[in-house]
């Protein structure tokens, strides 16, 4: 088929709004998929994908398609994950494409994800198509939505289209627009090879399989390529379109999307956003924007069992061949044991690789309080940059720390917007702008420490807005924070896991807060437990649980007021002794308490 009935198209909304059910009814109407063969979420293999109604790993499908004027089309579409931790791969998918489907919810109208999203494919100058879906239900208000669309990301929605991609509303002419109104790829002749990777995943048998999409040139079964940013060369075994079903194909030309495997044994050998070439000829310059995967968040991740150690390794190993964003690194605690030190792009990919250690591996995980990376400057012009409070060790000699901020937008129903602007002060937020879409919806732009988000900011944002508001962010840069490390001494020994680095201003707070949260949860024992939260080398907060006492003196039925003093001196010097050698036993269920205590 010519590149020229090609049509590479993705779809981009706010999380809930359809994005997955219109998928389906696509492959329904083009005949992808029998009517025995479908299930709703086709394009959604992940358990944890179906069951949060959320796409996490990219996927592509090639559908045939004949329109009315009778010629064959061949479209690929290209799904993308919707969620702010995965901006970089979303971003990689639109480069891949012509056009997107922006599709907004009729009953809930424009949402932060859906601003976010739809700026990044203007970015990448695609033809964007609005799309309102659910108008099969009671609520649904379009023309309130088309209005938003326009005041808000500037679109005309003068042809935007309305479908329903439950029952199948709207479908038909949404393939025709998609037909008519997004161009065919760019090709250019008699230029080498190049394509982009879209996603990679790692299979036991065949090894790494990029996912990607050609621009141009051909790549064939037997051809040696070349990986653009680590120069390692493999010769192509196999190539597949995915039609959903894997097809073996003897070539991949301009336009197509397709996968490839080459014996290659390292992930990090195809990385997304790289670009593929031939080694004979290879192009001049990669497909611009590619980057290096950076980590946002840190934390531990320990078993509840140390004899669980070498299972979590292994674990972490093979989870780590399939996600080259995610990393680990050995590290120890005196409270937990041995456990690991990983890296994640944000607090959903944190939270799914969690959920699939513990699913996939049946194991019972311990994971402490997430940071993320703060950046020291000393007074010699050094830099470092510290994912972990026990690596802020030496305080001296440094001029100044900073901490990543992020700018956060916020959609909100206007009753809300009192609650809404004091929950981001109480975050150390600084406005940037307050406008109304509508009259009865605000759009709120906030600059917040990445840090202040971390623990419970979307959770309360939602209870104080009822579920109504939608929240999105995009990194900014480091600034200037007067921060400090704060430490949780027990009997004068610091407990590692409970350093946390922390704003002054609510240093004091939190202290004292989770002094008595330890206090109320640590089990008296035979000798006295002083705990401690210390700001550097000076004291904030100090509580003390009291030593379980025995009567000596129960036996003494009169005599000599001497005889009972000697008692209770004795009695004194051995718990003395006891707490200098002793120590002291955190359970378990007092030290998840105090890592989720909130930082207020």
């Amino acid at each position: 088929m010519s590149f020229e009935n090609v049509r590479n198209f993705s779809i981009i909304a706010h999380i809930d709004h359809g994005k997955s059910t219109l998928a389906d009814r696509i492959l329904e109407v083009t005949g992808a998929l029998t009517e025995r063969e479908m299930s709703s979420q086709v394009l959604d293999s992940m358990d944890l994908e179906r069951e949060r109604g959320i796409t996490i790993k990219a996927a592509t499908v090639r559908l045939t398609y004949k329109s009315l004027n009778g010629q064959d089309f061949l479209f690929n579409l290209i799904d993308t994950p919707g969620h702010v931790d995965f901006s970089y791969e979303v971003s990689r998918s639109l480069q891949a494409c012509e056009g997107a489907l922006l599709l907004v919810d009729a009953t809930q109208g424009v949402q932060a994800q859906t601003i976010a999203n739809a700026y990044l494919a203007l970015e990448q100058d695609l033809t964007i198509i609005p799309v309102i879906n659910k108008i099969d239900l009671p609520a649904s208000d379009p023309e309130r939505v088309i209005n938003q669309i326009e005041d808000t990301i500037g679109i005309d929605s003068s042809e935007c289209l309305l479908v329903s991609a439950k029952n199948g509303t709207g479908v038909p002419e949404l393939l025709e627009n998609i037909v008519e109104r997004i161009p065919a790829p760019d090709v250019k002749h008699d230029v080498p090879f190049e394509s982009l990777i879209i996603d990679s995943w790692f299979d036991s048998y065949q090894g790494a399989i990029p996912l990607f999409r050609v621009f141009n040139g051909v790549v064939r079964k037997g051809d040696e390529i070349e990986f653009f940013s680590n120069k390692n060369k493999y010769k192509v075994e196999t190539l597949s379109v995915y039609t959903p079903q894997p097809r073996i194909v003897n070539e991949l030309g301009p336009g197509e999307v397709g996968t490839l495997t080459a014996a290659i044994r390292e992930i990090s050998h195809a990385r997304v956003g790289d670009t593929i070439t031939l080694s004979k000829s290879p192009c001049s310059s990669p497909i611009p924007g590619f980057e290096e995967p950076k980590s946002m968040v840190f934390s531990g991740l320990y078993p509840a069992d140390n004899g669980d150690y070498e299972e979590l390794r292994t674990a972490l190993e093979k989870l780590r061949l399939n996600d080259s964003a995610f990393s680990y690194e050995p590290e120890s605690s005196v409270a937990l044991g041995f456990g690991f030190r990983c890296g994640f792009l944000g607090l959903l990919h944190m939270d799914v690789i969690r959920e699939r250690l513990e699913r996939e591996y049946d194991l019972t995980l311990i994971i402490t309080a997430p940071n993320v990376i703060y950046r020291v400057v000393r007074t010699d012009g050094s830099i470092e940059h510290i994912d972990s409070p026990s690596r802020l060790i030496n305080m001296a000699g440094i001029d100044r720390i900073e901490e990543p901020f992020i700018l956060g937008t916020i959609i909100v129903p206007s009753e809300f917007v009192g609650a809404t602007l004091k929950l981001a002060q109480e975050k150390r937020g600084l406005q940037r702008s307050l406008q109304y879409i509508d009259t009865a919806t605000v759009q709120i732009i906030y600059e917040l420490p990445f840090s202040e988000i971390l623990y419970d900011f979307f959770d309360k944002l939602k209870s104080l807005t009822k579920g109504f508001a939608s929240f999105d962010y995009e990194h900014l840069s480091y600034k200037e924070s007067d921060v400090s490390r704060l430490d949780i001494l027990l009997n004068g020994q610091l407990i590692d896991p409970f350093s946390t680095i922390i704003h002054k201003e609510k240093a004091y707070y939190y202290g004292r807060a989770i002094v008595a949260k330890m206090k109320a949860l640590i089990p008296k024992q035979m000798f006295e437990i002083v705990i401690q939260a210390s700001l550097g080398s000076r004291i904030i907060a100090r509580e003390t649980i009291r030593a379980l006492r025995k009567d000596v003196i129960a036996k003494c039925y009169g005599g000599d007021i001497t005889r009972k003093r000697k008692l209770l001196e004795k009695q004194k010097e051995g718990k003395k002794r006891m707490r200098n050698i002793g120590t002291v036993e955190v359970p378990q269920e007092a030290f998840m308490a105090v890592l989720n205590l909130d930082k207020e």
